[in-house]
């Protein structure tokens, strides 16, 4: 199981999802989302993969999980291992572009 750690970009992403009470729904998906990616970043559900045009707050490599698809307003998460062995850092979470 890894740590979550949140940037403040992150965080302040989630705290507007909780707060829209239009996307609740969202806001309940982005918190599996994370759950799944703390207990296996690799779950076959989150189709993580890497993310070539983005670098970690240290140059890390960057990865994309879906947090829903085929849907209007599909949401992402962007992370990065570290800074321990142990730890995830969920970098931003938005709306499919």
């Amino acid at each position: 199981m890894f740590n979550i750690k949140i940037t403040d970009l992150a965080r302040d992403q989630l705290e507007k999802l909780k707060k829209d009470k239009s996307l609740v729904k969202k806001y309940n998906k982005v918190i599996k989302t994370i759950k799944l990616l703390a207990e296996n970043p690799k779950h076959p559900g989150l189709h993580t993969h890497r993310f070539i045009s983005l670098k970690g707050p240290n140059g890390e490599k960057v990865f994309e999980a879906y947090v829903d698809q085929d849907t209007p307003n599909a949401y992402r998460l962007f992370w990065c291992y570290g800074p321990g062995k142990e730890d995830i850092t969920i970098i931003a979470i938005v709306p499919h572009p």
